[in-house]
């Protein structure tokens, strides 16, 4: 779809050609709108499983860490858009803070305090050099990466996370087995969200449409307002201008953090393919070059690694801005370069991390579990391109099987050391190895049309 006044259907097509700045810049401005709540929920979902945040003495932290979010999702951003020597993808892409490492670092802090931050930054950095050095192969690794794998994949990124929205939308973890857990008065501020993004996504168009979980949050949060429910205490005595501050929670490097965060990686490798791949085809209507993957891989690494040197969250391509970018019709990386300089911006402002710590985690859960659904959607919507065979149904069914099953019941594993009992209750690495060594493994099944075929060569050849 072009759009007037922007450019030809050539040019809008093209990521070198630059929009005028004047329409340009509200474009890059709506990708951020449409990724800025999934990027620094992660880092709130961490610092509330580790114990500090909201209601806390911590609450600097979690400020801190939400201002990295944004500041190294627009530097990360930055390396795929203009990109750096191999680094880089030259496409609009827009990195944020990944959802599809929540399973493996929320065991690795639960309970422990800020203390516990330590070994995630460590395990970031040691994943990033690794998921960079992915890049190097990736390209040649696309026939083993189907869409039932990534389809796969990307569905269990989203069923590992719905619980999450669940009990944020019910009070949060800390207030588990209180009566305040589940209350009426939580439920109906998360339903107000739920219902206004709905709303606004299905019933109105342009960026109302596009910035539906954003203006449903703001919804929630009036709402919520009234009824005591926000603090304003810690946005008073944040500053205007915070630098990143190198090491913030040191770095401490143990097994299970280094596998786990090596092993993800791979799994974030996979989205980004396909995240790549759908920019191409939706916004370019082409395939995407192994170069432009092995690009994209390079500065998912790149960024998720300089991020874990200044306690920051790992980073990865956002699916849901491969979807604006079929919908504006606008190819034109500048575009997401103005988005990104915006996001570093708001990252120096300690006083914007101040102001989102003030949602209530009922408004957040509310925004959440609209997200986490589409996660789980965006897989459903993968896998539709896969043709359900027998193989097809029996790969996904074993791959399914386990991986939720052990996410579901973690005690099974109980006797195993902890490092494999964190990578394998998160479900999301026995799932996808389950599925690789299948599909490479499992024959194609002959369907009727060649064995047809084949019994017409040999009686032809009987004949002669």
């Amino acid at each position: 779809m072009a759009m007037t006044g922007l450019g030809t259907e050539a040019q809008l097509k093209d990521p070198d050609y630059m929009p005028p700045l004047a329409k340009a810049a509200p474009l890059g401005v709506q990708h951020v709108l449409s990724m800025f709540v999934s990027n620094v929920t992660p880092a709130i979902i961490v610092a509330g499983a580790a114990g500090f945040g909201f209601g806390t003495p911590g609450v600097g932290e979690l400020i801190y860490m939400i201002q990295m979010s944004m500041l190294f999702a627009g530097v990360a951003t930055l390396f795929q858009t203009i990109g750096l020597g191999p680094v880089g993808a030259r496409l609009p892409i827009v990195q944020g803070t990944s959802f599809a490492f929540l399973p493996i670092m929320i065991p690795l802090v639960a309970g422990k305090g800020v203390d516990a931050m330590g070994v995630i930054a460590g395990g970031v950095v040691a994943g990033g050099v690794f998921h960079g050095l992915l890049g190097t192969v990736i390209g040649r690794l696309r026939f083993a990466l189907p869409p039932l794998v990534t389809g796969l994949v990307v569905l269990m990124i989203g069923l590992a996370l719905v619980k999450v929205g669940i009990q944020y939308a019910a009070g949060g973890v800390p207030a588990i087995g209180t009566p305040e857990y589940g209350s009426a008065q939580n439920w109906f501020v998360a339903l107000v969200v739920i219902f206004v993004t709905l709303g606004l996504k299905f019933f109105t168009h342009g960026l109302a449409s596009l910035g539906a979980v954003l203006i449903g949050l703001i919804a929630g949060y009036l709402v919520a307002l009234p009824l005591g429910m926000v603090s304003f205490g810690n946005v008073g005595n944040a500053g205007w201008f915070m630098a990143p501050d190198p090491l913030h929670f040191g770095l401490d490097f143990t097994a299970s953090a280094i596998i786990g965060f090596c092993l993800m990686g791979v799994i974030s490798a996979i989205e980004t393919v396909g995240d790549v791949s759908g920019i191409c085809k939706g916004g370019a209507g082409r395939e995407a070059t192994a170069k432009e993957i092995s690009g994209a891989t390079f500065a998912d690494g790149l960024g998720s690694g300089i991020a874990g040197l200044f306690g920051a969250l790992p980073n990865t391509s956002f699916s849901q801005n491969v979807g604006l970018i079929a919908m504006t019709g606008v190819m034109s990386r500048h575009v997401v370069t103005l988005g990104a300089l915006f996001l570093i911006l708001c990252g120096l402002v300690p006083k914007v991390g101040a102001v989102i710590s003030t949602v209530p985690i009922e408004v957040l859960g509310g925004g959440v579990i609209v997200m986490f659904g589409m996660v789980c959607a965006s897989g459903v919507s993968m896998l539709a391109d896969v043709a359900w065979d027998r193989r097809s149904m029996v790969i996904f069914a074993v791959a399914l099987s386990v991986g939720l099953g052990l996410q579901l019941e973690p005690g099974a594993l109980q006797h195993l050391p902890d490092t494999p009992r964190i990578l394998l209750t998160s479900g999301l690495l026995p799932a996808a190895g389950i599925a690789i060594a299948l599909n490479l493994a499992l024959p194609d099944p002959v369907t009727e049309d060649q064995m047809e075929e084949v019994s017409g060569g040999m009686a032809g050849q009987g004949k002669t």
